[in-house]
C-alpha cells in the first residue's frame, strides 16, 4: 500500500526554525518531525509518494531512495497552490492502485488509530477541537459517516475536525479541488466533499493522538508531552 505524505510548505509561522530548514526536519524528543511521522505508519506501507518544495533538496539528501524501510518516490509542488493541487500532482504514482494513505509530515500522530483507518476503504481521521476554524471542520451524518467537510469556515457547524490524515482511492482523481476564495489554495477536502455528494461513505476514525506542530511554542509543548 502507498502512502502520500506532504512535506512541501514554507513553515512560516515556524520561523525563524525554518529559514534554514525545512519544517519536517525540525525536531522534536530528539527526532525530525518527519521521522515521527513515518514511525506512524503502518507496516502494510511500502512505498512513500513524498511531496517537496521548500528546501526540498535537503530532504531528499535526509531520505534519499529508502527510508524507516520504505520505497521514497519525490513529486516537487514548486507552486504553494494546496493540498488538493499536491495530490493532483501525485495521480501518475497513484492512478490504478487502489486505497492509499494521505497524510501531513509535520504533526504528531498516535499509530494504533491510523491502522484501524487502513481497514476501511474510505476513512478520515477526526478529533475535537477548541479552534475548528483552523481546520476542515467535519459534520457526521445520522449513519456516523462523514456528511460534509468545509476547510477553515468562518463560523464552524461542529468542534470535529480533520487532523489531515485520510485513507482515500484512486477515484479522488475524478474530481477537481475547489479555489479556497480567501487563501488562494486548492484543498483536497473539497475533492472529498464531492465523493461524498456522489454516494462514496468516509468513515471517521477518532484520533487516539494527535498534536499539531505550527509554532516553536508547540514544538515545546510537544517536548512536554
Amino acid at each position: 500500500m502507498k502512502a502520500v505524505i506532504l512535506a512541501a510548505g514554507e513553515g512560516k509561522r515556524m520561523q525563524p526554525l525554518t529559514f534554514e530548514v525545512p519544517k519536517p526536519l525540525v525536531k522534536t524528543r530528539g527526532k525530525t518531525l518527519l521521522e515521527h511521522t513515518f514511525d506512524a505508519l503502518p507496516q502494510e506501507i511500502d512505498e512513500v509518494v513524498l511531496v517537496v518544495g521548500y528546501l526540498g533538496q535537503k530532504i531528499v539528501d535526509f531520505c534519499g531512495d529508502n527510508f524507516k524501510e520504505k520505497k521514497i518516490v519525490y513529486v516537487w509542488q514548486d507552486k504553494k497552490l494546496g493540498t488538493g493541487h499536491a495530490l493532483k500532482l501525485c495521480e501518475p504514482h497513484l492512478r490504478g492502485t487502489g486505497k492509499f494513505l494521505f497524510m501531513f509530515s509535520d504533526d504528531l500522530f498516535d499509530k494504533e488509530s491510523i491502522q484501524d483507518m487502513i481497514q476501511h476503504d474510505l476513512a478520515v481521521h477526526v478529533k475535537e477541537h477548541d479552534e475548528p476554524w483552523r481546520f476542515g471542520v467535519v459534520s457526521l451524518a445520522r449513519d456516523g459517516s462523514v456528511h460534509s467537510i468545509i476547510e477553515k469556515p468562518a463560523v464552524p457547524p461542529t468542534n470535529l475536525v480533520l487532523t489531515g490524515v485520510k485513507v482515500l482511492s484512486d477515484k479522488i482523481f475524478d474530481y477537481e479541488p475547489d479555489l479556497h476564495p480567501v487563501s488562494g489554495e486548492y484543498y483536497d477536502v473539497t475533492m472529498i466533499q464531492k465523493m461524498i455528494q456522489d454516494g462514496h461513505t468516509i468513515v471517521p476514525v477518532r484520533a487516539r493522538f494527535w498534536f499539531p506542530i505550527a509554532t516553536p511554542e508547540d514544538l515545546a509543548a510537544a517536548e512536554e508531552i
